[in-house]
């Protein structure tokens, strides 16, 4: 078993393909067809289900494209703890909720790319508590998430505050209160999400226990209040992201108190100059600036 046919196999199980694999490592489709099938002889089961030109993975395909992963971290970390370079290159994995990559990321993403062109960003998407599953079994090389809680083996640095702002369209008139919300449709992501969370003990403070429809993309959340569906509680990366185009009001409440946003790495992996340039990246970018400071202000609304 190589290095070479473990990063085969996950480039086809990413790009489900072949072909595709082959132009990203730069050698030939018959190639890679040779190296899996060798791998598959060496471990005595199929890692793919092969449907005329199509791959999908099989089950003991999953459980291996865990370790493979693993190993294949494990090296890249091996060769940056004895590379002679703090120059930032070679390959980054972050990972982030939607809500850090949807309206806190884009600009710094930009930024970070023109600083150091060598490094190859890859960012990823996911429920907080899978981002650090993957850090912690070095399958992302850093996450940022809004919750602060211990891991075994992770590490952990606040970057942000996000406030919490309440928004409805514009034609539902003004939300002073909790009860205000009631016979309205409130849209928010699944159960777990630390912003739907805030808005649960809110309601409950105040006697209110509202349905809530569970929608996992901020998008079609701010779609639906937009055309008058109903409310949400938003980070106030999202405010500030639609809040130009999107016909709707925000509600600040004092006591839906902010929530900070963390970066976690994994404490063993060693010296990882592209990470640590990132990190450093969004401590300047958001020390003191509007993530942290408030930034565009919607209405605050004192309590009763």
């Amino acid at each position: 078993m190589e290095l070479s046919q473990l990063r085969m196999f996950k480039t086809v199980y990413d790009f489900g393909s072949i072909a595709r694999a082959a132009e990203l490592l730069h050698c030939v489709p018959s190639n890679i067809t040779a190296r899996l099938k060798s791998l598959e002889r060496e471990l005595g089961t199929p890692l793919f289900f092969r449907d005329g030109r199509g791959l999908r993975i099989t089950p003991a395909g999953e459980v291996f494209l865990d370790y493979a992963a693993r190993i294949l971290g494990l090296a890249d970390e091996a060769k940056r703890a004895v590379a002679p370079s703090d120059t930032p290159g070679g390959p980054l994995r972050i990972g982030a909720i939607e809500s850090s990559a949807t309206g806190r990321l884009p600009r710094l993403l930009a930024k970070y790319h023109a600083l150091y062109p060598q490094v190859s960003l890859e960012l990823s998407t996911g429920t907080w508590a899978q981002l650090l599953d993957d850090t912690q079994g070095h399958r992302l090389d850093g996450v940022i998430v809004a919750v602060n809680i211990e891991r075994p083996g992770l590490k952990s640095a606040v970057v942000y505050r996000e406030d919490l702002i309440l928004i409805a369209s514009s034609s539902h008139g003004p939300l002073r209160k909790a009860a205000d919300l009631q016979g309205k449709d409130i849209f928010m992501w699944p159960s777990g999400c630390p912003y739907r969370f805030a808005l649960e003990q809110w309601l409950l403070r105040h006697d209110q226990v509202l349905p809530i429809v569970s929608i996992a993309s901020y998008g079609t959340i701010v779609g639906c209040v937009s055309a008058g569906a109903g409310v949400s509680l938003v980070p106030r990366g999202i405010y500030e992201q639609y809040r130009h185009s999107a016909g709707w009001q925000g509600y600040e409440f004092p006591e839906l108190t902010s929530i900070d946003n963390l970066f976690y790495w994994h404490e063993n992996s060693g010296r990882h100059p592209a990470r640590e340039a990132f990190l450093a990246l969004l401590q300047t970018e958001f020390e003191g600036s509007a993530a942290l400071e408030g930034g565009a202000r919607a209405p605050q609304v004192e309590p009763d």
